[in-house]
């Protein structure tokens, strides 16, 4: 596990996404989250909508269902799914500027919740299916993360994960200068890898039911931001006034980082499905198979 060398929390979290509110939404929209491609030639908005809508089909979700959206930043995600599939969703963020957004474009069936989903006071069994897109590394315990969505997942309930992951194996200048940095400038206590993530997911009582590496897929997502940002500070003088004076401004060099990391493969960005076990259905440990870009 990379852990970086300013211990970062829940309030340091928060306190990111509400200041620099309006710069993410002036560089890459209402999605807080990669876009997906296929042929290459969708659009950033269609890309960042192809990654939900994956996440929707690795869920299987069918009208009538609920699901828990943990770490929904805008309620993008949760609209859509809502939307496009006829579930309920209930998100949650830590920030109060999302939820403020969030509840500005309201959808039927959708509630936005500023909590922490380590606390998250939801019934047990009580959610279908789950879902967590580049979420899981702002959480402080991850285990705790596993164990408190397989509590609200209801029998042969879906979680799908959607991470930022390190390189197996990273050491020396890897970790140094390109993952304990992004870490620390992302306000990520930890990124752990695959493998130490299928761990979590097991002991928590989860069967890995598939894994899929989309590094290659996902990596555009960041010169495309380096290049909108550039732009707005250029032309915007109150961009450059937020971005100069933030006290999140140590994120900015984070953008090149993650550039040269998925180039590298210091970085990985990887699709977990898991499943809870059925009634009465032993839990194993399968053998998965990834598809690595």
């Amino acid at each position: 596990m990379i852990v970086p060398d300013i211990s970062q929390d829940a309030e340091a979290v928060a306190d990111h996404y509400d200041e620099l509110d309006p710069i993410y939404r002036r560089v890459w929209g209402e999605h807080v989250h990669h876009g997906l491609w296929t042929t290459g030639r969708e659009t950033p908005a269609q890309a960042v909508e192809a990654l939900v809508d994956t996440v929707g089909d690795r869920l299987g979700l069918l009208p009538g269902q609920e699901g828990v959206d943990i770490g929904c930043g805008y309620g993008s995600t949760a609209r859509r799914l809502a939307v496009t599939r006829g579930v309920s969703v209930t998100g949650f963020t830590l920030s109060a500027e999302q939820a403020h957004y969030a509840a500005a474009h309201p959808v039927a069936g959708v509630d936005i919740r500023v909590r922490d989903w380590l606390a998250n006071g939801l019934a047990d069994a009580s959610a279908d299916a789950a879902w967590a897109i580049e979420s899981s590394e702002h959480m402080v315990d991850k285990p705790r993360f596993f164990a408190e969505t397989h509590r609200v997942l209801a029998p042969s309930g879906r979680f799908v994960i959607c991470a930022w992951l390190a390189e197996t194996g990273a050491r020396g200048w890897k970790v140094r200068h390109l993952l304990e940095p992004i870490c620390r400038e992302g306000r990520l206590p930890s990124m752990g890898t695959r493998e130490e993530y299928e761990a979590m997911a097991t002991d928590a009582g989860f069967t890995v039911s598939g894994y899929e590496d989309v590094s290659h897929r996902v990596a555009r997502t960041w010169p495309i931001c380096a290049r909108r940002l550039v732009k707005a500070l250029l032309v915007d003088p109150e961009m450059r006034r937020l971005a100069l004076r933030s006290r999140n401004r140590n994120s900015f060099p984070g953008i090149p980082r993650l550039i040269l990391a998925y180039r590298t493969g210091a970085m990985r960005y990887g699709i977990f499905t898991l499943t809870k076990a059925g009634e009465n259905k032993p839990q194993t440990r399968p053998n998965t198979s990834a598809e690595a870009d």
